[in-house]
């Protein structure tokens, strides 16, 4: 039987995932894109929190953004979400693409919350 692009995205998140791990003080920058949307969220591996979150149904960026599921968008996203763990005093993550390529929407992000001022 034939594997979904679906199933083999989570094969891959499992296999990234297998040796990344977030800390309370290096947590994981994970990502999720859906075709509609992007999310983002800081977690902290060790105790199973969030720390901060953000994507491109919030209430700030919805009003602002033309489409959601283009690269502009990921970049603000990418922006809170890095606005959003500097708040909290959180400087370094370790980023979890979730199984997807590092291209187009994903390295957006990144790339904007590396500018936003978080270390990879």
């Amino acid at each position: 039987m034939k594997k979904t692009s679906q199933q083999n995205r989570k094969t891959r998140h499992q296999r990234i995932r297998k040796t990344l791990s977030g800390s309370p003080a290096r947590p994981r920058l994970c990502v999720y894109r859906s075709l509609n949307h992007i999310y983002a969220q800081v977690v902290d591996d060790l105790q199973g929190n969030t720390l901060a979150a953000a994507s491109t149904q919030d209430k700030e960026l919805k009003e602002q953004l033309k489409g959601t599921g283009n690269k502009e968008s990921a970049a603000a996203v990418g922006k809170l979400v890095a606005q959003r763990a500097l708040d909290k005093g959180i400087t370094q993550v370790v980023f979890d693409r979730g199984g997807f390529l590092y291209h187009g929407r994903i390295a957006a992000l990144a790339e904007a919350a590396r500018e936003a001022g978080l270390k990879f």
